[in-house]
């Protein structure tokens, strides 16, 4: 399917009035602005503007707060517990990668629960906040169930991705940022724009079977965890997103399992949620808090470059987590974004609503 190309400025722009016309104070509609376009910089377009009408969505069914009064509920030297008060998560998670990033500056290491949120955008983004003070990141998240757990037919588990972002010296940043199942629901959701069937172990139909049907979500199936079937590993990836929604919502009293509220406003909210909202949770390490920080930085270097010079199958080549997406960026800041026609429709309509130019 062919797609049209726009300016990062261009799209940055329109993002900016469509939030600004919902509510969002001008340090917020700039933030969100920047997290949601960060995906697409990175190449994860499931992620970025194609979701903009989503929170619109949201908006309009009175489940996301324009101007949210977020507040720390809980604290310690080195943990915080941050209520999001129905804000969307583009604004609340950086606030509390912050708030982590300050505990770390005194304590070593810093942690950060959230409720109350909505979707968050690319963990990614989150994570790389930390190194901007030579720190690890990590940001986590729960999701709306879309995920069977290993042997179940029933959908209890998000995509659930981690994130973990780790500053070297002179070589670019380790980045690992992953969803948790075999495959991104928003990969699926572009198979679905394009008509073409899902790869052999991404989802299974309402039985259990494995099936490539990207419908299959829709008529009672489900994604698969990281790993496909038990074979190959599906209980490792169940366990990886369990931890996600542990640590995300029993940690801040958000909603978790089957209780975490969809992201497409048409569905229902669950019945006796068990918490508020989706939670995320966030950490920040200071590198010298285990060995000065030269030496670690320098390490990490001589780490990335063993991976790197890793002697590899041939035609390919052994890639460092974060070094796809960066180039991407590169490619995407100088040659713009690349947009599938039924995302451009999206947006056209979502102009025309909000009464702004579309991509003016």
């Amino acid at each position: 399917m062919q797609t049209i190309t726009f300016p990062y400025q261009q799209l940055f722009t329109f993002t900016e009035n469509i939030f600004r016309c919902i509510g969002f104070s001008e340090e917020n509609y700039t933030l969100a602005t920047k997290v949601l376009l960060q995906a697409d910089l990175r190449g994860i377009d499931s992620h970025g503007i194609a979701r903009l009408s989503g929170y619109v969505r949201l908006w309009e069914a009175g489940r996301l707060n324009a101007k949210p009064n977020m507040q720390v509920i809980y604290e310690t030297p080195s943990t915080a517990t941050l209520n999001g008060d129905t804000g969307v998560g583009l604004i609340i998670a950086p606030k509390a990668m912050q708030i982590a990033i300050t505990k770390a500056k005194q304590c070593g290491t810093g942690w950060v629960a959230v409720k109350n949120s909505n979707h968050f955008g690319i963990a990614g983004y989150h994570a790389m906040l930390a190194l901007e003070e030579n720190m690890i990141g990590i940001a986590l998240t729960n999701a709306s169930p879309l995920v069977a757990p290993t042997f179940s037919t029933e959908r209890l588990l998000g995509t659930n991705p981690i994130a973990v972002a780790i500053p070297a010296l002179t070589q670019e940043p380790f980045v690992a940022d992953f969803a948790t199942t075999t495959a991104a629901n928003g990969k699926l959701e572009i198979l679905e724009r394009k008509g073409e069937n899902a790869p052999w172990g991404w989802l299974q139909d309402a039985e259990g079977n494995i099936t490539t049907d990207t419908q299959a979500r829709k008529k009672g199936g489900a994604l698969l965890p990281l790993g496909s079937d038990y074979e190959h590993g599906s209980h490792k990836g169940y366990c990886l997103g369990a931890i996600v929604d542990i640590f995300s919502a029993v940690f801040s009293g958000a909603n978790y399992a089957s209780w975490v509220p969809p992201f497409v406003s048409y569905l229902p909210l669950p019945q006796n949620p068990v918490g508020e909202g989706i939670g995320h949770f966030f950490g920040a390490i200071r590198v010298d808090a285990f060995r000065p920080a030269e030496e670690f930085l320098k390490e990490m270097d001589n780490w990335i470059l063993r991976f790197k010079n890793a002697k590899a199958i041939e035609g390919k080549k052994v890639l460092i987590p974060g070094e796809p997406e960066r180039e991407q960026e590169k490619l995407r800041i100088q040659n713009g974004i690349p947009l599938m026609p039924s995302v451009i429709e999206d947006l056209k309509q979502l102009a025309e609503k909000m009464k702004v130019d579309f991509l003016s």
